[in-house]
């Protein structure tokens, strides 16, 4: 909803979305850095102290200058393609119960379907998930090379990438790209949970302000609470699957996740599975407000109105 596309000052949808996301992943990720460096080491099997503590809450942070803003943008331009696509009915949308007579984008009468109560939590949640797929693509080796810098076992960024890419010469060019992509699975099982927590919900809440104000456009304040709160509430429930991935990407050596929940269960009990919790939901709050009120700025900026 919003400024059409023919007013727009960015006429291209994707490029919008290509603009606005990674604008807000540079953002966020660099604002709140030093927390996701105390979450992670708060998860780190080898202990807070032991992984520097508060000492070096920037360590890593050029993996995060480089990564954040592809990865956002690789994320908005799929989320925002796949709800197009399911809006303009290209696909078909779960829920629709009918065809009325509504207003398309240009403003010319046409029949249209009528949607269930549930279908745009259902599309929001399917475009959701194909977006945080793609956008593992970049987040995956990201994360990586970043956490090894944070939890100390290298001093920088650069260094944990250098080791991982130095070991083609001894194990081969398919290892380095495994390590690259170590957790790659149980980062999709924590990311597509979260946004399918997170980003219905701030679409619900933007929606309700819509029909509550009497009009189209969500400011970038509004935008930003909503954000914040439906980030907490996400980031308070995938916590476990959070601690799974961190445990998983700092492993001296390539583990599955059967045995590594295993054994964190027997080494430190269920509790381990809500390390880091307080940060985590800080942060992800905080930055859900600085991303998703910041992709808001940019979009309406851009004449999006997303």
């Amino acid at each position: 909803m919003g400024t059409s596309d023919a007013t727009a000052k960015v006429d291209s949808p994707y490029l919008r979305s290509l603009l606005a996301g990674g604008l807000a992943g540079t953002t966020v990720d660099l604002s709140l850095y030093p927390l996701d460096t105390l979450k992670t080491r708060l998860q780190s099997s080898a202990g807070f102290l032991a992984s520097g503590g508060f000492r070096g809450v920037y360590a890593g942070v050029g993996s995060a200058v480089v990564g954040s803003a592809p990865g956002a943008a690789l994320f908005f331009v799929t989320y925002e393609g796949v709800k197009r696509s399911l809006h303009s009915g290209s696909f078909p949308v779960f829920g629709t119960t009918g065809l009325v007579m509504g207003v398309d984008e240009g403003g010319h009468a046409r029949l249209v379907s009528r949607r269930s109560a549930w279908s745009e939590p259902v599309v929001h949640m399917a475009a959701a998930s194909l977006g945080e797929v793609a956008a593992c693509a970049v987040r995956v080796p990201t994360e990586v090379v970043k956490q090894r810098a944070q939890a100390s076992q290298h001093p920088s960024s650069l260094a944990a990438l250098q080791h991982i890419l130095a070991q083609r010469r001894t194990r081969g060019v398919s290892h380095v790209w495994r390590e690259l992509y170590r957790g790659w699975g149980i980062t999709v099982m924590r990311e597509v949970p979260f946004t399918v927590i997170q980003f219905p919900l701030w679409e619900g809440l933007k929606a309700w302000r819509r029909r509550t104000q009497g009009h189209d456009i969500v400011s970038a304040v509004e935008s930003g609470v909503f954000g914040s709160v439906a980030g907490a509430v996400a980031a308070g429930i995938t916590t476990p699957l959070d601690v799974l991935k961190t445990r998983m990407m700092l492993a001296r050596e390539k583990t599955s996740v059967l045995p590594l929940l295993r054994q964190i269960l027997r080494d430190n009990g269920p509790r381990a599975f809500f390390a880091g919790i307080g940060p985590r939901v800080f942060w992800i709050s905080a930055g859900g407000a600085i991303f998703l009120g910041s992709y808001q700025w940019a979009s309406n900026a851009m004449g999006g109105g997303a």
